[in-house]
């Protein structure tokens, strides 16, 4: 099983050039950190849509993590949560999905640790940050058409969607034969947010 201790990105591509002259220095345009800010989101969430199994992509995403993805898709999240809420509750739903979030992120990295899996806590909030962004799609879509049925249709779609793409990173830093233990606590994650996305509004 191939180690997955990696850092923070840098900016660097996989092949150790730079995306610029000065990338990652105090002297470099704040207009080019955010594009380059945004780009590294957008490849994450590229490989989250269309998740595969191939070991070095994987792996390569997983060396490179950030929190500005995590962060910005959880607060959108909260904020969508928030909007359908019944009147009064609104600031309780929005703190419940930070806390679910950071407290779930933590139990799924030492769970994973348990089972001897190589992976540090900033990793795992980056995947599961990351993983949670078709769960974003269908909050919007729950709260454009209120329908039970059609949420009921989308949260569980969605969810899924979430799972399949968590299991894909998963699947390469836990020994195969733990892998049911490690994706437990995955899945159970993702329940609570699609339940909560579910009785919103």
């Amino acid at each position: 099983m191939a180690g997955l201790s990696g850092a923070m990105d840098s900016g660097t591509t996989g092949r150790g050039s730079s995306l610029g002259g000065s990338v990652g220095s105090l002297d470099e345009p704040v207009s080019e950190t955010i594009l380059r800010d945004w780009n590294k989101i957008y490849v994450k969430l590229r490989v989250v849509l269309r998740p595969q199994s191939n070991q070095e992509e994987t792996l390569r995403e997983l060396r490179q993590w950030d929190l500005w993805g995590p962060l910005l898709l959880c607060l959108l999240l909260s904020v969508m949560l928030s909007i359908g809420a019944p009147v009064g509750q609104e600031m309780l739903l929005f703190s419940s999905v930070f806390f679910i979030y950071w407290v779930g992120s933590a139990v799924v990295t030492l769970n994973a640790q348990l089972l001897g899996g190589k992976i540090s806590f900033f990793q795992s909030v980056c995947v599961l940050g990351y993983c949670m962004f078709p769960l974003n799609i269908g909050s919007v879509l729950c709260y454009l058409w209120t329908n039970w049925l059609w949420r009921v249709v989308v949260t569980s779609v969605c969810m899924y969607w979430s799972c399949r793409a968590s299991v894909v990173f998963i699947s390469q830093m836990i020994d195969p034969k733990k892998k049911i233990l490690a994706v437990y606590p995955v899945i159970l994650f993702y329940l609570v947010i699609s339940w909560m996305i579910l009785i919103s509004g």
